[in-house]
This record gives C-alpha cells, structure tokens and sequence, in this order.
C-alpha cells in the first residue's frame, strides 16, 4: 500500500479549532515536522482540510 510524507509548512496559530485538531491527529506538531500516513480515503480526506497548511509527498 502507498504511503504519504505529509510536512506541516504553516503554523497552525489563528486557525479553526477543527484545522488544529487534524494537524494534532495526523501527528504533526511544529512547523517542519513531517510524518507517514497510509494512503486512503479518510487521511486524503483530512489532509484535504488543511491542505494549505501542509505539502504532501508520495512515498514508495
């Protein structure tokens, strides 16, 4: 299965609590800091809410 380098690119300060709560769950917690998420439906979906917060690579 594919996987996703998600990296948070802007802080989350003055943003939705909703925007907050996602950044915290997909485990990013400054600015820079990166992680593997599996790639499918419900973490596209996240990710779709903050994405201009993040940049998202393909990982193989």
């Amino acid at each position: 299965m594919a996987q996703l380098k998600v990296t948070l690119i802007h802080s989350v300060a003055h943003r939705l609590p909703k925007q907050r709560k996602i950044v915290e769950a997909m485990g990013l917690h400054r600015v820079n800091s990166s992680v593997v998420q599996p790639d499918n439906e419900a973490t596209r979906g996240a990710l779709f809410q903050i994405a201009h917060l993040i940049k998202v690579e393909e990982v193989k």
